[in-house]
């Protein structure tokens, strides 16, 4: 029996992905929501209270903690994600289970490098300040621990993300996609099932348990390129495209904290921004999907969920 704390795009794709496969799985949401499957127990537990928390995780053999914060802020992660990730950690130790994370590219400290599993992530401040501190915390509990870094999300679920809402929808549409920063830097993207199945691949193999793994990520692409091949797998025209400089976004963000908030994060679109994940693919046993395949099933998950993307 597996928990999934959040009912997201990962951590749907997590407990599908483990019910598929034929085990039993208690899905943790403050809403009771998730997917509909007959191994799929959907609970409405607070994952930050540790004593429901508690008697949701006895007897599981992993924990995937997929919740992120309440809003893309940095004080609101500092006051939601190290307390939430603290009882994750504390009922997996009691209940003998290995909590698995996915993690973001945030702390890494050399972001101009490609970025590797052994790079230095000690990125202070902001946003990417938190999740240093969080990977630190997680090297320092005694429960079994696993985190998994992705790139920037793509897949079926995704809707808050660059290569979400913002992009696929307004290629179905044959409307400007508009990005930020740059569309023509490379930049790594993940197809969201192969982060789950990674973090599946992990929570099963010990020797994995206490590091931290890059999920199966393909060659950095373009914010253009991506877009184009959406549009490809969806047969219809390649989009035109309009960027919003950074300058923009940084003269907005003295007046707006969510202008800001992006701001922050515009070195990562800015300039080359990739992750090698060749040494995690080895170590646990599969590649990245094909970028095709990947984004037909994408545009197939858009259609169906926005009548008006057709």
């Amino acid at each position: 029996m597996y928990v999934v704390t959040g009912a997201g795009p990962v951590g749907w794709t997590v407990a599908e992905q483990l019910a598929d496969q034929g085990h039993e799985v208690r899905l943790l949401t403050r809403s009771g929501s998730g997917p509909d499957h007959s191994r799929i127990e959907r609970m409405r537990v607070d994952a930050s209270d540790p004593a429901q928390l508690s008697q949701a995780v006895s007897g599981a053999a992993a924990v995937f903690h997929c919740i992120h914060g309440s809003t893309y802020r940095a004080a609101a992660w500092a006051a939601e994600l190290p307390q939430a990730e603290q009882a994750v950690m504390d009922a997996a130790a009691a209940a003998g289970a290995v909590v698995v994370f996915p993690e973001s590219l945030y702390s890494y400290s050399e972001p101009d490098s490609v970025l590797t599993e052994a790079g230095p992530r000690e990125a202070p401040g902001g946003k990417r300040g938190v999740r240093t501190q969080l990977l630190r915390a997680r090297t320092a509990h005694e429960a079994n621990t696993v985190s998994v870094v992705a790139g920037d999300f793509f897949g079926p679920r995704v809707r808050m993300a660059h290569a979400g809402e913002r992009m696929v929808p307004l290629v179905l549409a044959g409307k400007t996609v508009q990005v930020m920063g740059s569309a023509d830097q490379p930049h790594s993207f993940t197809y969201v099932p192969d982060l789950a199945a990674a973090m599946i691949a992990s929570a099963r193999n010990p020797k994995l348990w206490n590091t931290v793994l890059h999920a199966p990520t393909g060659p950095a692409l373009t914010q253009r390129e991506l877009a184009s091949t959406h549009a490809m797998a969806a047969g219809v025209a390649i989009p035109k495209m309009s960027v919003l400089p950074g300058w923009v976004l940084r003269t907005l963000g003295v007046f707006s904290t969510d202008m800001r908030e992006l701001a922050e994060m515009l070195y990562q679109f800015e300039r080359p921004f990739i992750m090698d994940s060749s040494r995690s693919q080895e170590l646990l046993g599969f590649e990245p999907t094909p970028l095709p395949e990947a984004a037909a099933a994408t545009v197939a998950w858009w259609r169906d969920a926005v009548p008006q993307a057709k």
